[in-house]
């Protein structure tokens, strides 16, 4: 099964400093047919306007994971952390008991980036937050693991989180093509941040997402210069 969800189709919020863009329900926008894919609860589509972001805000409970597609953006919380994830980069807060946070878009150039939520699999706990390079050449053709719950995942250089779940990204040239083995079980969510493709057939374009399930292998066929990015939740 998977599910297309055109770009042109998504909840959508309009700020002369942000336009984002809901693949499931979020603030204002409720569909109630896209509450949630297994745990994973947001995945929202964000172009943060140069000098502007989001003030110092409260969560818990939450494990959320930010790719920056273009531009960087600054991290500030209450734990005392502070820092700039460039494109291509991620960055993790695992929210816990709870947590106070800023990001804002402080270079001279609009900033677009995915956020993703991902539910825990226990309430509370000491919140963490982190941030790691993954090169895109890196993901070249290949999928690569960016977080993810799984000891053997972390120990090769995926940020944790508190969900038995991946978050992985993987770059293609025009005719190439990456899979990925999914058991049955599992809810998978594919997000085409640039470029064509096909996905098991089902053709996307840019800003795309697709949720997927109950198929044994996940082929992606790039039709032209492309990002995607996966998600792979209980």
């Amino acid at each position: 099964m998977i599910e297309h969800r055109p770009f042109s189709g998504l909840g959508q919020f309009d700020a002369d400093w942000l336009a984002a863009r809901y693949h499931f329900s979020f603030s204002g926008y409720h569909n109630p047919s896209r509450v949630h894919w297994g745990a994973l609860r947001v995945w929202n589509d964000d172009t943060i306007q140069p000098k502007t972001g989001f003030p110092p805000h409260p969560h818990s409970d939450m494990e959320i994971i930010t790719y920056v597609r273009t531009g960087a953006i600054t991290h500030q919380d209450s734990m005392g952390n502070k820092g700039r994830t460039e494109a291509g980069d991620v960055q993790v807060m695992s929210a816990g008991g709870g947590v106070t946070h800023s990001e804002y878009n402080l270079e001279d150039e609009a900033t677009t980036l995915y956020q993703i939520w991902i539910l825990p699999k226990e309430r509370g706990g000491k919140p963490y937050w982190g941030a790691a390079k993954f090169p895109k050449q890196d993901r070249s053709g290949a999928l690569v693991t960016l977080a993810s719950g799984f000891a053997q995942d972390q120990e090769a250089g995926a940020l944790p989180i508190r969900q038995d779940a991946r978050v992985m990204a993987a770059t293609l040239a025009a005719g190439q093509s990456v899979a990925f083995a999914a058991e049955p079980s599992r809810h998978l969510y594919l997000a085409l941040a640039k470029g064509a493709a096909r996905i098991n057939g089902v053709t996307l374009a840019a800003r795309d997402g697709a949720a997927i399930k109950n198929e044994p292998e996940v082929l992606v066929q790039a039709d032209a210069e492309s990002e995607i990015v996966l998600v792979d939740a209980p």
